[in-house]
């Protein structure tokens, strides 16, 4: 089968992100996904995590779109969720079309199967991997999503301290937040790293702890830059699993 240039792409940029564990059955996986899925490791649709594949929120998404989705309805699972010991489960059904009956997965979250850093927001994490369960279903998807996996070997854990910080808000004009060099090395962070700003900025808050990024004092959001800093380089695909839990939140809204 000849190789497309979508293939083409995927193959040269894995070699690049992940050049010590890309092996030729890798590649050849790879290729398979792309040409029968169109998912691009530019756009973050697939994360080589250990010795396998395995596709990302976005990617589901992105393929959901590309296939013209008719909708998804997502609820919650009372009888099977316990939000005293912060256990979700969530129901997911994905209607390809207006005639499909309808394809349903059920995603659960609890501290015991979450990272540390996501502690709080099961809700989230279960309604995310309901969503991937029903889309994998729909469209035929046979390797699990990342956010499905449970939790991640964190190699560094926010700090509690900075959270107790004194309230000293930043001047945040023009989004400026903790002034020009904090913001110019986490653009910087965003860009070299290839993460998605948005839910930078919403982990940013909850890192914090306030309401808005614009609350957060200048030593907070150091904080937050020198960890992101530092995870980004030990373990980028714990990250990005960790950022794609905020999807669809306005926790980021400034």
């Amino acid at each position: 089968m000849k190789a497309t240039r979508l293939s083409r792409e995927n193959s040269s940029l894995a070699r690049k992100k992940w050049p010590s564990q890309v092996s030729r059955l890798h590649l050849r996986a790879l290729n398979f996904l792309t040409d029968r899925h169109k998912f691009s490791l530019n756009f973050g649709d697939l994360i080589l995590v250990e010795n396998g594949w395995y596709v990302t929120h976005t990617g589901l998404i992105r393929l959901a779109r590309r296939s013209r989705c008719l909708g998804i309805d997502v609820e919650p699972a009372p009888l099977l969720s316990e939000s005293s010991s912060y256990r979700w489960v969530f129901k997911a059904t994905v209607y390809r079309s207006q005639r499909c009956k309808g394809f349903v997965g059920y995603g659960d979250a609890d501290p015991s199967n979450v990272s540390p850093l996501v502690r709080g927001a099961e809700m989230r994490v279960a309604e995310t991997r309901a969503v991937n369960r029903a889309l994998r279903k729909a469209y035929g998807i046979g390797i699990c999503s990342v956010e499905e996996l449970g939790s991640f070997a964190v190699p560094v854990s926010p700090s509690r301290d900075s959270k107790k910080l004194p309230s000293q808000p930043v001047n945040a004009k023009n989004g400026n937040y903790g002034g020009p060099k904090v913001r110019d090395r986490l653009c910087q962070l965003i860009r070299q790293h290839q993460l998605d700003a948005n839910l930078v900025k919403s982990y940013a808050v909850d890192f914090c702890g306030t309401k808005t990024l614009r609350e957060a004092s200048r030593e907070q959001v150091e904080a937050f830059v020198a960890h992101l800093a530092s995870w980004a380089e030990k373990d980028r695909n714990a990250l990005l699993c960790q950022l794609n839990s905020y999807l669809g939140s306005k926790q980021g809204a400034a």
